[in-house]
């Protein structure tokens, strides 16, 4: 599994952007990648839900899991569980506002634009070490979407937690067997203890937990503005 290591030219000038390093899963390291691992208790109610960090063009992680706090290449709650490589011809890296080549130029400058890919995680990464962490509010997907909506990854400043989290769900690939096993056995546990202990009724909890915590950060982020970070 590897990245395109072939030259990816910068259409915002006349740059170019250096070949990144092949994805190594033995040494944890994701050029250019988004990261998902499985939170605790969350995702054993919640296996959709887990925990997210974006990589440098070294393949460091970064994330966002304390107030204050953005590990680099720490990953916080484990090891990587799932990745999805990025593109990075698909981000705006302009000079100045001519030489934006999203269709977004002004929206794209309001949310700060950026020269380079570790450029805009380092401005994202300086800005949450001054915000408290909270579950519901400000978490590691805020943390993410702000650096794509530096990026205007694939065209977009409207990244936020509900279609970042819909991405890495449908898109995301894989380490290995074992981190499937690792993200939904604790799952699959509950469920069977919820039900021998409580029966059907359990399933309903759970379904109506999941529509709860999904409602919330829909209406958090398409309803209420600036709710959700």
């Amino acid at each position: 599994m590897q990245l395109d290591s072939g030259t990816e030219t910068v259409n915002s000038s006349s740059s170019t952007l250096w070949p990144l390093e092949p994805i190594d899963l033995k040494r944890s390291k994701f050029p250019c990648c988004l990261v998902w691992t499985p939170l605790p208790v969350v995702s054993w109610l919640a296996p959709y839900i887990g925990h997210i960090g974006i990589c440098r063009e070294d393949g460091s992680v970064l994330d966002f899991s304390g107030s204050n706090l953005v590990n680099v290449d720490d990953f916080a709650y484990g090891a990587v569980a799932r990745y999805l490589p990025l593109d990075r011809t698909k981000c705006c890296f302009p000079t100045n506002m001519a030489t934006h080549t999203c269709m977004i130029p002004y929206k794209h400058a309001e949310n700060g634009a950026t020269l380079s890919w570790d450029n805009a995680l380092n401005t994202s990464t300086r800005q949450f070490h001054h915000k408290y962490y909270n579950l519901f509010t400000c978490n590691c997907h805020s943390f993410v979407a702000r650096c794509l909506n530096q990026l205007a990854y694939d065209g977009s400043v409207n990244w936020n937690v509900v279609n970042l989290g819909a991405l890495i769900l449908w898109k995301g690939r894989w380490v290995d067997k074992m981190s499937v096993a690792r993200s939904f056995s604790p799952f699959l546990l509950v469920v069977c203890i919820g039900i021998f202990m409580a029966g059907w009724p359990f399933l309903v909890g759970m379904a109506i937990f999941s529509a709860l915590l999904l409602g919330w950060f829909i209406f958090g982020i398409y309803c209420v503005k600036g709710l959700i970070c």
